[in-house]
């Protein structure tokens, strides 16, 4: 069972541009761990997350990173950049529907290219912190458009959706932001955690 993570810094974690078996220090690493404790040897596991990567990023390399590696299973994090992207001097950033249009492209040419791929679709997300204060109303409310594109996209092909907002938003409620995104973007070693328990919980639902 080969199994593909894809999206942004969130999920490329530091992990190796060189070594598939390297997963970073995310997420990736710790469904690897989980998964391979609990079944030794059935799975595979590669991480090709991108720093920066917004959706239009993923697409343009859906062939090398996607489609070449011939997955069994594949979960997107991907949205937060398509906002942030959008602040700074030379704004680059991908509203919402765009998208949603490329997110289409990228499921449909990916489901046909793979018939039998499983893909699981996680939800962006953002809490107030360091990185996201200053322009805290635009992030909350654009991340939430991202955040409810995916939703959209994984129903309208029937994959599996996990949510993570309102979670990171309750956890917010018992530690400050910080705890769980350092920045308010890039989760910590707790944030880390969450969400590969949601990430398992949906693969297990499969």
């Amino acid at each position: 069972m080969k199994i593909l993570f894809q999206g942004d810094s969130i999920t490329d974690a530091d992990r190796s541009r060189t070594e598939n078996h390297i997963l970073g220090r995310g997420y990736p690493l710790l469904v690897e761990a989980a998964l391979g404790l609990e079944e030794p040897g059935k799975h595979e596991f590669i991480n090709k997350g991108i720093s920066g990567n917004r959706v239009v990023d993923v697409y343009a390399r859906i062939k090398c990173d996607i489609i070449n590696l011939k997955p069994d299973v594949m979960s997107i994090l991907i949205g937060v950049n398509d906002v942030w992207h959008e602040l700074g001097e030379s704004p680059n950033g991908v509203d919402a529907d765009k998208f949603f249009k490329i997110y289409s492209m990228l499921i449909e040419e990916i489901k046909e290219a793979l018939p039998s791929i499983k893909i699981m679709i996680l939800e962006p997300f953002v809490l107030k912190a360091c990185s996201t204060e200053e322009h805290w109303d635009f992030f909350s409310t654009e991340v939430k458009k991202r955040g409810d594109v995916a939703k959209k996209i994984a129903e309208k092909y029937g994959l599996p959706f996990i949510p993570l907002q309102n979670g990171f938003d309750e956890l917010a409620k018992k530690a400050p932001n910080e705890y769980w995104l350092g920045d308010g973007v890039h989760p910590t070693a707790k944030g880390h955690e969450f969400i590969k328990n949601e990430w398992l919980k949906a693969y297990k639902s499969l």
